[in-house]
């Protein structure tokens, strides 16, 4: 079974009930943790880059209480501390795995861990409307701003030095929300600066959105791609891309670049014009792009893995992979090594790649035989990943 069937298939089933869950939240249970995510911390004392065929070990390992439900960015790495969605919400040092704080009731279930210019944007746990800003190094708030009461459960998608770019539903009469808007917070104030109706019909949820520059650009669903001016939310374009493309995009040097079914496309940011495309296998599919280092890389659902030139998308190599190695859907590049986090296979993990040919190192997996999806980011010269209710420091090379 493919992952993309059972995303797809997983959206659909929970979209209805106005949440995107993509995972079950169960616990796991492994060689470095044998508890559930409730059970004690496990830290590792022993690491090092694995012999060639063999997985790594653990630098430091420990519990979460990850509940499955976030969207893209369940984990980030703000300077030396690592943060997970949670409740309560743990932050920990990315060199020795010590919890730094921890914050009870924070904010709401499946929150991403949405970082802005080194403050911390959430929901607040209360459903009240406000939105708030944590400094991610010592869990206090810093911010904290509220629309109004016409609108409802405002989530902030963005943010950037000058404004939190959030989402809400517009209240009707009958306290529903058919509605909603697009709005700018200035994040020196907290007033709104700017708030834009969306299209009638456009949903809430399941919006993935970047800042670059003076352009705001997200999805919403997989339907639409637009692109507006982050001073004034004017709509500079958008146009219909349909519900093959996946969660994640990348915006760099004046180009939106995203997966379309079988084809790689990018935009120009300026005008919305294709300016590239290319396409994979027969009855394969992308999977998220990355751009980094000056590199595209994307996976595909014939266990393909490709690098490409993202100002021209001219292939540098495209290694075929093997059935029995599950591909990835999010990247890091930490020195000369390419990591990727799989989803969906309780074969999976985190793979390490030579960056120059594709071709896989080793993979490591923590044994659970969990099926929810794997996280990863990077911090200096340090690779965390998250998976279920583990949270695990791996070492590079």
């Amino acid at each position: 079974m493919r992952s993309s069937d059972v995303s797809r298939r997983r959206m659909v089933k929970l979209a209805g009930a106005g949440l995107v869950l993509l995972g079950a939240g169960a616990s796991a249970c492994g060689p470095e943790d044998e508890s559930s995510g409730g059970g004690p911390d496990v830290p590792r004392e022993t690491a090092g880059t694995p012999a060639p065929g063999s997985k790594p070990q653990p630098a430091w390992q420990h519990a979460t209480t990850y509940d499955g439900l976030a969207w893209i960015s369940a984990i980030a790495v703000v300077g030396n501390v690592v943060l997970v969605s949670g409740d309560p919400l743990v932050a920990r040092d990315i060199s020795t795995g010590k919890e730094i704080w921890s914050r009870a009731e924070v904010t709401t279930p499946g929150a991403n861990m949405l970082v802005g210019d080194g403050t911390l944007y959430l929901q607040s746990a209360r459903y009240d409307g406000n939105i708030v800003g944590l400094d991610p190094a010592t869990g206090k708030d810093t911010w904290r701003s509220r629309m109004g009461d016409q609108y409802s459960q405002p989530r902030p998608i963005a943010a950037d030095a000058n404004h939190v770019y959030v989402v809400a539903g517009i209240l009707d009469k009958e306290f529903r929300t058919p509605e909603n808007v697009i709005a700018a917070i200035d994040t020196a104030s907290g007033k709104v600066v700017w708030r834009e109706k969306r299209d009638k019909g456009t949903e809430q949820n399941g919006i993935t959105a970047r800042v670059a520059g003076n352009r705001l650009v997200y999805t919403d669903f997989r339907e639409n791609l637009t692109v507006r001016d982050t001073a004034t939310g004017h709509q500079v374009w958008t146009k219909k891309v349909g519900r093959s493309n996946n969660r994640g995009f990348v915006v760099h040097d004046g180009l939106v670049i995203l997966a379309n079914g079988e084809q790689m496309r990018a935009y120009d940011l300026a005008d919305g014009k294709e300016r590239w495309s290319f396409r994979t296998e027969r009855f394969s599919r992308f999977n998220d792009p990355a751009v980094l280092d000056g590199v595209l890389y994307v996976s595909d659902t014939a266990h393909g893995l490709w690098a490409a030139d993202p100002a021209t998308g001219k292939a540098h190599w495209h290694d075929k992979g093997s059935l029995d190695v599950a591909a990835p859907w999010q990247f890091a590049k930490v020195g000369d090594v390419l990591y990727g986090a799989t989803e969906f296979d309780k074969d999976g993990g985190i793979h390490a790649y030579d960056p120059g040919s594709g071709k896989l190192r080793w993979t490591y997996n923590d044994g659970s035989g969990d099926l929810q999806r794997w996280y990863l980011a990077a911090g200096g010269k340090q690779l965390v990943a998250l998976h279920a209710k583990k949270v695990t420091a791996l070492p590079i090379g």
